[in-house]
């Protein structure tokens, strides 16, 4: 991975409320954003925003279920160490 890369992620999970989000998404593997919105109490339309940021350095993915995006965490592209960092 290049160092430029490193950066961007470093960047996108600097923000205390996307570390959270990430902090959820490992735990409960697939979260709506209205669900991710009531697990961290923040607005929903923030939660959207960072998850946004999220996906454009590739750490999170999500799938159309019905009428709702889930979220999840983007395993092929996630850093492991980062990864279990999330899980202590």
């Amino acid at each position: 991975m290049e160092d430029k890369e490193v950066v961007k992620i470093l960047k996108a999970v600097a923000n205390e409320n996307r570390f959270t989000i990430l902090k959820c998404l490992q735990k409960e593997k697939e979260l709506s954003v209205g669900d991710l919105a009531e697990m961290t109490k923040s607005p929903f339309r923030s939660v959207s925003r960072d998850l946004y940021v999220l996906r454009k350095v590739n750490l999170v993915q999500f799938r159309n279920h019905y009428s709702e995006r889930l979220y999840s965490i983007d395993i092929k592209n996630f850093p492991k160490q980062f990864l279990d960092f999330l899980e202590s």
